[in-house]
């Protein structure tokens, strides 16, 4: 039994209904075929100040099961902004700044007992590439009033891709493999940001 295309329509070979069945899905196979491939969905992602850690943390879960593209421009990403580093298809643009800081009580200012602190600072530190993660747990999470901050180039040093048409010439990584990070993009002072909120049920204590 052979089942024959032509154009508009599919002509059987016998009248048997299995065999019937097997060409009509054959025609749907070629007809899937026929039809264009979607374009992978793409974020572009512009001067993001952050915001509640449940929220993106629930965002970056559906953009990764998405398989998501996701670009980081603009003139800075901070605070909660900064999980979507972790994703596999991300990319940065030299110039943004990221903005980086540890946990801390829904309180602004109030520090959290150390064993909370520790916890929440690897849950943030999980969604963050290796060499990232390496210095957030070392230095990073130290900041929780304010931001340590690291510039778009600093982290294509660090091996996060840089966006395709914003490839520049990286700084050079100091020994330890990690850029040193400033206080803030002003000298000597860091920018105020309100503290890192964890996910509803799981509060710390104030």
């Amino acid at each position: 039994m052979t089942c024959v295309r032509r154009p508009g329509r599919h002509v059987f070979a016998t009248a048997a209904r299995g065999t019937r069945a097997t060409c009509v899905r054959l025609g749907l196979v070629w007809l899937l075929a026929a039809l264009p491939v979607q374009a992978a969905e793409r974020l572009v992602v512009t001067d993001d100040p952050g915001g509640e850690l449940p929220g993106r943390v629930a965002e970056i879960a559906r953009l990764r099961a998405a398989r998501t593209a996701v670009e980081i421009r603009g003139r800075f990403c901070l605070s909660a902004c900064t999980l979507y580093l972790g994703l596999p298809d991300v990319c940065v643009s030299p110039r943004t700044q990221f903005g980086f800081h540890g946990p801390s009580s829904p309180i602004y200012g109030i520090a959290l007992p150390p064993r909370q602190f520790e916890h929440w600072s690897r849950v943030m530190a999980a969604h963050y590439p290796p060499p990232l993660r390496q210095w957030f747990l070392r230095e990073g999470r130290r900041v929780t009033m304010g931001f340590l901050r690291l510039s778009g180039s600093e982290l294509i040093a660090m091996g996060i891709a840089a966006c395709s048409d914003a490839a520049v010439a990286a700084p050079a990584v100091p020994a330890a493999g990690v850029p040193r990070a400033r206080a803030s993009a002003g000298a000597g002072r860091r920018t105020a940001s309100p503290p890192w909120s964890p996910p509803p049920g799981s509060a710390p204590p104030s």
